[in-house]
Parts: structure tokens; sequence; C-alpha cells
């Protein structure tokens, strides 16, 4: 059986996993800094599962608290080469209905700071191609598994990576809208591209909470409205879960496992050496 691990972020009323056999919380170090919480481990569907409760145990990070690149790391550290994320989001879009599935496979950027949205630095300079930010692998596996639930399953879309932790004005809200965007979230932007620099395969599983603000006929989001349609999709989210696990493979050869092939600037010989051990569970294929 192979020890890659597979990853698993959870979000909004998420926290942990169900099912998992050999059950540890894990405390994992990285060099910037904590992660959200302990990572939780174990083994579900016979494979290694690494699980991250995205705002800590107990919802205790705001969105622009989270540390992306220490999350992503601690993953990487565990020996993780597919990470499922896991979200709540509001429609931009009539199509899209609360308590629906979107796998999004373009992200629009609208933070403010970059909240720690890269690994490299220190003396280490990377450019990672994104165009295509989401393992496009791992998100057809996810729909397979979701169209073979029954649930209401989209495949495709831009997701709008907004500030937070405020929900969008009703402006912002109908400027979205009508620029086709599909969903809109606080989260997962950053978490793709440290994944990618990570060559670790990611996809986001967005259920779908509300209507955001743009539409007129719909009561605007609120938390209460958020957390209600998220705990009813929080079981639909773990069935697809499980049975996507067991559909990965079992070795990473996907493109988003060597996406640092060519993407490294800085000459190897002027790699910072502390850096260069710090940085070892990414950087160690190419010493």
């Amino acid at each position: 059986m192979s020890n890659n691990w597979i990853g698993i972020i959870g979000g909004s009323g998420l926290y942990e996993m169900e099912g998992l056999s050999e059950q540890e919380w894990r405390t994992v170090e990285t060099p910037f800094g904590a992660p959200s919480d302990q990572i939780l481990t174990g083994k579900l569907e016979g494979r290694s599962i690494a699980f991250l409760p995205r705002h800590a145990r107990g919802h205790r990070l705001l969105p622009s608290e989270l540390n992306h690149r220490a999350n992503i790391f601690a993953l990487k550290k565990l020996g993780v080469e597919w990470i499922l994320s896991v979200g709540a989001v509001g429609s931009l879009q009539a199509e899209f209905k609360p308590c629906d599935v979107v796998l999004p496979d373009q992200f629009i950027d609208h933070l403010r700071t970059t909240r720690n949205q890269t690994l490299f630095g220190n003396g280490i300079v990377a450019h990672i191609a994104f165009a295509e930010p989401v393992c496009m692998e791992l998100n057809q596996i996810i729909y397979e598994v979701a169209r073979s639930l029954g649930a209401r399953v989209h495949q495709g879309g831009t997701y709008v990576n907004m500030e937070g932790p405020a929900f969008s004005t009703r402006a912002e809200s109908i400027r979205n809208h009508k620029a086709g965007y599909s969903v809109i979230g606080m989260t997962n932007m950053g978490e793709a591209r440290c994944a990618r620099e990570a060559e670790i395969a990611y996809a986001t599983i967005a259920m779908v909470s509300d209507y955001d603000s743009w539409n007129l006929n719909e009561e605007h989001v609120t938390s209460e409205m958020v957390m209600e349609n998220f705990s009813k999709n929080i079981a639909l989210a773990k069935r697809i879960l499980k049975n996507t696990i067991s559909r990965i493979p079992l070795e990473p050869n996907w493109p988003c496992h060597s996406s640092l092939k060519n993407a490294i600037f800085t000459p190897r010989d002027y790699w910072p050496r502390e850096w260069v051990e710090k940085l070892k569970p990414i950087l160690d294929k190419y010493l």
C-alpha cells in the first residue's frame, strides 16, 4: 500500500472526520509558523488521511488570520500528495442553488493582502504556472463521485476570493454577478497557490449555502443562513470525500505533482543552505 497521503481541509462546520481508524491529533511544526490546528491523521478506505480544520476546532480563526503557507506545508511534511478542500460559498448565479455542489476550476483574487500565499522567498524565487489553478484529474474524480451520489453538482466555474470577514455589500455582489463569476468565498485562493508550489494536487469542493446579496428575490446572506445550509451539506460532503478517497491513484503522477520542475528561477548554487533545509519536504527531489 502506498504511503502517499490524502489531505482534507474542512471549512465552516466541518471540524472533524468520522470513520477514521487509528486516529491521532498531531502537532506539525513548519518554517512558516503554526497551521490552523493540530492535524488529525488516520486511515480511511485503506488510505492514510490528514485532516485539517481550516478555521481550527471551534471556528476560532478569521479568513484573514489563516496561515495558508503553514497549513499546506504541514500537510506536505506529513506526505500529502492530494488535497480535497471543502468550504461554504455564496452563489453568484441563479443556476447554483443553496445546497448545490460546485467544483470551481478558476479563481479571482479580490484580496487586499497576499495572506501568505507563497512558500518561496528568502533567497529562492519560483514562479509556478497557474493558468489552470485546480488539478482537473482530481476535479473529474470528485465530479463523477458526486453525480453517482445524486448530488446537484456543477463542474467548473470561477471562485471569487474576497477579503471578509464581512459578507459582500449588495453593490459588490451585483458586480460579481454581472461579471459572470460563479461562487464567492474567503479562503481557497491561497490554498490553491501554495498547494501548486508544494506540488500537491488540489481541488475545491464548494458547498453553496446562499445567494450572497445580488439576488433581490432572495434573502441576503447571514451567518445563520450559511451555517444552516452548510450543516445540511456536511453529510453529503463526507460521503463525497469517502467515495473520492477510494478512487484516488496510489502514486502521485499527475502534472501538478511536478509543477516546480521548471519554476524555480534562482540557480541552485544561490539557494541559502538554511532555507533549503527548511523547505526540504518540497525541494528534496530537486537537490
